[in-house]
């Protein structure tokens, strides 16, 4: 039996007034786009009274429209949006693979994608270097995002209002000598990322390690991942370290227009010197 409070159901399973939204929610399907209230409760086992305070609710997050002329319930825009951001990360999943597989075989060293979580990078792809030398972290891996080149990358293409409020809740730890930890410092690296098109970390969160890392555009241009390569410092000589930041730059654009972006013109700025084992601030052209 199902209770009007929607407690029990027939199995006798806890049943809370979340999962009775979201039984709502997905009671929506494409041959009914438009449903009504009695229409909902039947379908639920639940009260109308219990429908109508669910999806009064669910309108005012924006989960829920009503139309005036028919008083007729349907999906909200806001469900489009939530829908459209977990599109991305299908999409980056199937689109980077090729890409990175390729990069990673011309180089020859460890290339990642991440996108940004707060203060921090959320690494959701990688290919591992053939060398027996391995370093770096895993698929699913996190790394404060002031000390990678991923993640400075990524705050750099934030908007101004979206970047001051994480600096403003983060301490920049150190966690290696060449780490930025004074925000003055980070805040003029990011300049000069979002000028030149790409970053770069030197040793900057783990000693001996290189990487340099290009953005990858959504559709509107909007930058929701970043591209990495990585290596030791032993590999990753200044001439390799320069000619691995343009084919990282082409292959994250190249991953861009996979996803629908068309730029006006290239964005590869070419890198500056690299001296191996020192933090770099090349200066944008």
């Amino acid at each position: 039996m199902t209770e009007e409070n929607g407690q029990v159901d027939g199995r006798g399973a806890g049943l809370s007034s979340v999962r009775n939204a979201a039984r709502l929610l997905c009671a929506f399907t494409p041959a009914d786009r438009d449903v009504g209230v009695s229409e909902l409760a039947t379908r639920l086992g639940l009260g109308k009274s219990t429908v109508h305070r669910l999806l009064s609710t669910l309108a005012l997050e924006g989960l829920i429209e009503r139309d005036p002329a028919s008083g007729r319930y349907r999906l909200g825009l806001k469900l489009y949006e939530l829908g459209s951001i977990v599109g991305d990360h299908f999409d980056l999943h199937e689109v980077v693979a090729g890409p990175i597989d390729d990069l990673r075989n011309r180089t020859g060293e460890t290339v990642h994608v991440a996108i940004l979580d707060g203060s921090e990078v959320v690494y959701i792809a990688r290919r591992e270097s053939p060398h027996t030398l391995r370093m770096f972290g895993r698929v699913g891996h996190r790394n404060h995002a002031h000390c990678t080149s991923t993640g400075k990358l990524l705050l750099a293409f934030l908007p101004p209002p979206d970047l001051a409020k994480i600096l403003d809740a983060f301490d920049l730890p150190a966690h290696t000598r060449f780490t930025i930890t004074d925000r003055a410092k980070l805040e003029d690296e990011i300049e000069a990322i979002r000028r030149r098109g790409w970053a770069e970390n030197v040793q900057e969160s783990e000693l001996g390690a290189h990487s340099v890392a290009a953005p990858i555009r959504d559709t509107s241009g909007r930058v929701v991942a970043a591209i990495s390569v990585a290596g030791p410092a032993a590999r990753f000589t200044p001439e390799v370290m320069r000619r691995v930041a343009v084919d990282t730059v082409r292959t994250g654009e190249a991953i861009s227009a996979r996803l629908g972006w068309r730029p006006r013109e290239s964005s590869i700025r070419p890198p500056g010197p690299v001296t191996s084992g020192l933090p770099v601030r090349v200066q944008p052209r």
